[in-house]
């Protein structure tokens, strides 16, 4: 069967690397390095997570890893303090995503097998007034100087 995905092999010599998978229609590798970015952020929280938990000294673990024990108040009140550090874990079952045309939701419930687990961490800090969760990941990407995806 034919086929117009613009593989003509011998004007193509030029080209600086092989291509030898499928090229399919959301093949893009602008989007690939955007992924990349995000399973790299959520590889270093795994680690992170994992190293927290194995700690036996918990404060010193979080210094090292430059967690601040207070930051600067949006609002420009007084610095709210580090109190606590939360671990949340969750299981996504399904997918979904607006669906065209419609007000409704395309809903995609997984088979068993596709059930992924997740945990988060997030740091809370506090003042008199207001309360803060910094999620890792949003640590890790400013941390890294990465972009979110």
């Amino acid at each position: 069967m034919p086929h117009d995905h613009g593989h003509d092999h011998h004007d193509h010599h030029h080209h600086p690397h092989d291509h030898n998978h499928p090229h399919g229609p959301d093949h893009l590798h602008s989007h690939m390095h955007q992924h990349d970015e995000a399973e790299d952020i959520q590889v270093l929280a795994t680690q992170f997570i994992d190293g927290f938990k194995a700690a036996a000294d918990k404060s010193v673990y979080l210094q090292l890893a430059g967690v601040p024990r207070e930051i600067p108040c949006d609002a420009g009140g007084a610095p709210l303090k580090l109190v606590d550090v939360q671990l949340t874990t969750e299981w996504q079952v399904g997918t979904a995503s607006p669906s065209f045309g419609s007000a409704e939701l395309s809903y995609l419930p997984y088979p068993g097998p596709m059930v992924t687990e997740r945990t988060n961490m997030g740091f809370v800090y506090v003042s008199l007034h207001r309360k803060q969760v910094t999620d890792l990941r949003s640590f890790l990407v400013q941390k890294h100087g990465r972009q979110a995806g």
